[in-house]
């Protein structure tokens, strides 16, 4: 009877403990809805392909934000993947006035050898965020290009 019992008082003090543990933080009747962001703001070269550039030499592109909605968008931040990225030409808490613009440059020093993919994320007031992408290849040019050949130029031209 005593084993009965205390088992009986664990399984109550367990199954009150977890109980306690279980709260809720909506309220009943609110759904919370996020905006599409693609209802809200219209992205260029949010995929942007550099193509080959130099290994090393920095270089820029720029990604235009339009706000196409009716109401003002926050600016929060811009926010690089990596250390070889900057984010510049903004200010965090900048607003975008409905149909105006704005032009975010993005900046890429280069560094990484061969084939690349870099990710940049845009956040707006309300929850909204976008992520943006460029890619490219690196190369590194001859340290020793071919020296000038001058028997190429008396083909051209014969008459020497």
């Amino acid at each position: 009877m005593k084993r009965i019992t205390i088992l009986l008082c664990v399984f109550l003090a367990a199954t009150t403990f977890s109980k306690a543990q279980i709260t809720t933080t909506t309220t009943p009747g609110v759904i919370d809805q996020k905006k599409d962001i693609n209802k809200v703001l219209q992205f260029t070269n949010d995929d942007y392909n550099f193509g080959k550039i130099v290994f090393g030499k920095p270089t820029e592109y720029q990604v235009t934000v339009k706000n196409i909605s009716t109401d003002s968008v926050t600016l929060q931040n811009v926010q690089a993947g990596c250390g070889c990225t900057t984010p510049k030409g903004y200010t965090k808490g900048e607003k975008i006035a409905p149909g105006a613009s704005k032009v975010v440059t993005l900046g890429f020093n280069g560094g990484t050898n061969g084939a690349f993919t870099k990710f940049v994320t845009f956040f707006f007031d309300g929850g909204m965020q976008k992520q943006v992408t460029f890619h490219g290849e690196t190369f590194k040019p001859a340290d020793n290009p071919a020296p000038a050949n001058d028997a190429t130029q008396k083909l051209k031209n014969p008459s020497n």
